[in-house]
């Protein structure tokens, strides 16, 4: 470094901006190029030791500066002194994803019925901050349910056996949730359709000789449940929580059976095989009516987080196109009404 360039950080080192010392100075050249640009941070005063309000001060001499392609020397003929508070961070949702891993409420492996508070994307990265999904943002705050996909019984003896307490509201999904007691544990568990406070379901782990009758609620391995029952909370792998058929009026139906294999047929119309060993809750998911709702105006899609699409990309309505009437009515001759018509 030429000794100008020293001279000149020494000279900078000393300035005092707002009652703050800046004096640790960092300063990086660039060859052949017309800039040289300086980074002091603070250690004078007290907001900025404490370390919760980052800041830097840029400082930019960019006015007639000559830079020597071997650093034989520096000449500054003029110089601007510009500073700027600059977060040290960019991650704009780094603060906020923390808190939900710091909330008191939420403890790793530990399960609770308590709603955990959680930032909203907004459709952004969380990393880059920038937009990754389109149409979502704002909407009501909403708070985290702990919902059990894991349906785990006993391979020997009497079913695992508990009791409906409540059916509550998850505004994270379009199903209802159940409240299952079982000893000293309380859970989150998916809502049957005909399911309600005070009703038992069992969940098994052995997979019998002969089918079982499956009751709405239980949860049997696949391999145990006769042809054509409808299922949902499907799992993928044994004892990995279900993952297919989770969304509010849905259902799978069991087909065939072969080779310790199952063949599910999806809500839609896709066919699965899966391990006869994989847990399924038997019965149709609640709220079973969502697809008939009505929005009934744009500020309610608001409410419920969705952004509007463009409005230079307008979808068409039903004026633009063909189309689709009715087909005329068919007109039906008797062959003894045509045998009247001719001899009169």
């Amino acid at each position: 470094m030429s000794q100008s360039i020293l001279n000149l950080s020494r000279s900078l080192a000393r300035l005092s901006l707002k009652g703050s010392s800046y004096t640790s100075v960092q300063c990086t050249r660039a060859l052949n190029c017309s800039s040289l640009q300086h980074i002091l941070e603070p250690q004078g005063s007290e907001r900025a030791r404490s370390g919760k309000y980052p800041t830097r001060l840029t400082v930019d001499i960019s006015q007639h500066m000559i830079c020597a392609p071997h650093g034989a020397g520096l000449v500054v003929q003029r110089s601007g002194l510009h500073t700027s508070g600059i977060a040290l961070h960019d991650n704009r949702f780094k603060d906020g994803f923390t808190k939900f891993k710091d909330h008191p409420i939420y403890k790793k492996g530990v399960y609770t019925l308590k709603p955990i508070p959680f930032p909203k994307s907004g459709g952004r990265d969380p990393k880059t901050g920038r937009i990754a999904i389109h149409g979502i943002g704002g909407g009501h705050k909403r708070r985290y349910r702990m919902v059990d996909f894991k349906r785990i019984g006993p391979e020997k003896g009497p079913p695992k056996t508990e009791k409906v307490v409540s059916i509550k509201y998850d505004p994270n999904r379009s199903a209802r949730l159940a409240i299952l007691a079982g000893g000293t544990h309380k859970r989150y568990i998916l809502a049957t359709r005909n399911m309600q406070a005070g009703n038992l379901v069992r969940t098994y782990g052995e997979i019998p000789r002969m089918p079982v009758l499956a009751e709405e609620g239980d949860a049997h391995p696949v391999g145990a449940l006769p042809t054509g029952t409808l299922v949902h909370n499907v799992e993928l792998q044994p004892h990995l929580g279900g993952t297919l058929v989770r969304a509010a009026g849905t259902t799978a139906q069991v087909l065939r059976k072969a080779a310790g294999q199952v063949i599910l047929q999806l809500p839609s119309k896709h066919q699965i095989s899966i391990d006869e060993r994989c847990m399924v809750t038997v019965g149709q998911v609640s709220n079973h009516e969502h697809n008939q709702r009505i929005i009934g105006k744009a500020g309610r899609n608001r409410w419920l987080g969705k952004r509007p699409s463009s409005g230079l990309w307008k979808r068409k309505g039903g004026w633009a196109g063909r189309k689709i009437r009715p087909l005329p009515p068919i007109k039906v001759y008797l062959a003894s009404d045509k045998v009247e018509e001719k001899e009169s």
